[in-house]
């Protein structure tokens, strides 16, 4: 089961120093609000890849009146141990990752432990930007392909260097193919991932049960990801990004930026009951929505995987849920299996969860059982 029954802080955020003996079952954190719930979650997150739960660069993590070092460390169900810390030698900042007390890296830490969360920031972003909608995609494609992260990371490093060309408004067919060729190979790679999690999240969505919590209906618009869920391969997609970005080079050259790709796509959901695109529906209709999507990530994490689910982190989902659908979210967690670790500033939110939560206090980077 992917749980953890300890964790141990030191120098994270407002946390000197914490260590906290958990009993594998769900984890509530009720308390004032900056009283370091949060905090928590973020620190869990960073044993997932990615940058964790609030994006933030691994120096704004550190205590402030510190060296600026930090260090989380956990122990899972089956006793391994994993820690990650930032290491500040040599001037830069440096994710150091350990299992079992021997080096790891970011992908070996991903194959044990899968990580999905949700947080009031996320709350909009059916009525957002595309852009805040690729990135709520991406992070469930980085929980499913950590490699995700590496592929994405050339993608914007090439994007970079071809606008750099663009703007220039001169631009040498040789060099920019060269850049292209790059460019086109991490698209195709994109593509690919987002068509393979869209697939496997509609399919957890169907097999999901009707409740509290609706269907949705998930798409992808782009061209790449379309030619990737019409069953088209790597070489075919790579050459259609690389056809598409050498003919539109003078239309990029006039803007200064790539115009068409991958960086341009977007995710399209449908609430199912009322078939009303989801920037259509109520707040807590899209609240509702998003919580069902998170579920159903996670549960095609564990059906993909055949091993346990993923470790969840919900930051002040239940608080905005009426008494029914918060304990229908505790049931469909616990159907779930594993871990969730959840937030609010009272207690009296989690009380339908009963014994198969362990609640927590939480009082100026202090964490203790309720009185």
């Amino acid at each position: 089961m992917t749980a953890l029954t300890r964790l141990s802080l030191t120098d994270f955020r407002n946390y000197a120093s914490l260590i906290l003996p958990l009993e594998g079952r769900h984890v509530c954190l009720y308390g004032a609000n900056g009283a370091g719930k949060t905090n928590l979650l973020e620190a869990v997150s960073q044993l997932g890849p990615g940058r964790g739960l609030r994006s933030s660069t691994l120096p704004e993590m550190a205590r402030t009146g510190t060296s600026g070092g930090w260090t989380v460390a956990a122990t899972l169900a089956d006793e391994r141990k994993v820690g990650v810390t930032l290491d500040l030698a040599g001037g830069s900042a440096k994710r150091v990752v350990r299992i079992d007390g021997a080096p790891a890296t970011a992908t070996d830490l991903a194959d044990i432990i899968r990580i999905v969360w949700l947080t009031p920031n996320m709350d909009g972003v059916f009525r957002g930007s595309a852009s805040d909608r690729r990135r709520f995609f991406d992070r469930l494609v980085l929980a499913h392909l950590p490699s995700h992260a590496t592929v994405s990371s050339r993608y914007e490093r090439a994007m970079r260097e071809r606008n750099a060309l663009l703007e220039r408004g001169h631009v040498d067919p040789a060099w920019a193919d060269s850049i292209e060729v790059k460019l086109a190979e991490s698209g195709a790679e994109i593509a690919i991932n987002r068509a393979q999690v869209i697939e496997s999240l509609q399919a957890a969505i169907e097999a999901r049960p009707e409740g509290h919590f609706p269907k949705a209906d998930v798409s992808l618009e782009g061209e790449a990801e379309a030619a990737a869920l019409r069953g088209e391969d790597f070489r075919a997609i790579f050459d259609r990004l690389v056809e598409t970005f050498r003919t539109t080079r003078r239309r990029d050259m006039a803007a200064g930026r790539t115009i068409d790709g991958p960086h341009r796509s977007d995710l399209a959901v449908i609430h199912r009951p009322t078939g009303a695109p989801a920037k259509d529906a109520s707040t807590g209709q899209q609240k509702a929505l998003l919580i069902g999507l998170i579920l159903a990530s996670a549960t095609a994490l564990k059906t993909e995987r055949d091993g346990p689910p993923p470790l969840l982190l919900l930051d002040e989902a239940a608080a905005h849920l009426d008494p029914d659908r918060r304990a229908a979210l505790f049931d469909e967690l616990c159907a779930l299996g594993g871990q969730a670790w959840l937030t609010g500033t009272e207690k009296f939110l989690f009380e339908a969860f009963g014994d198969r939560a362990q609640c927590l206090r939480v009082e100026h980077g202090a964490v203790s059982a309720p009185d």
